[in-house]
């Protein structure tokens, strides 16, 4: 039981700190034309624990936090929340920004400016 309890409090105090998370729909790429594998929405976890460091023995970089390099893919908004709150997580989401699409024709293609 005392070893349970000990345990525990190890896993709470390396991953009590970085409790909030950070949801987001992934964005197009400015290098696509297309919009394949932009409706996932991803978690990650955000704070200040995710510094890299040169480690003294082998001269490796490294992280204090691992956390730092997980990502969870879902495929809707509804599953990343309850995954948060399931979990305990403090959870910030981050709407994507919908782009303006300007209306053309494609006969403005060939008429000539106005001068």
């Amino acid at each position: 039981m005392a070893k349970e309890n000990r345990i525990m409090s190890i896993k709470a105090n390396e991953f009590g700190k970085m409790t909030k998370l950070i949801i987001y729909q992934n964005p197009k790429s400015a290098m696509q034309s297309g919009k394949k594998n932009t409706g996932k929405w991803l978690v990650i976890f955000a704070g200040n624990e995710n510094y890299r460091f040169k480690e003294p023995l082998m001269g490796w970089i490294s992280a204090k936090n691992t956390n730092s390099q997980l990502k969870y893919e879902f495929a809707s908004k509804d599953l990343a929340i309850n995954f948060a709150k399931k979990n305990n997580y403090q959870y910030e989401v981050k709407e994507l920004a919908k782009p303006k699409i300007k209306a053309k024709s494609y006969a403005a293609n060939f008429t000539k400016p106005a001068l």
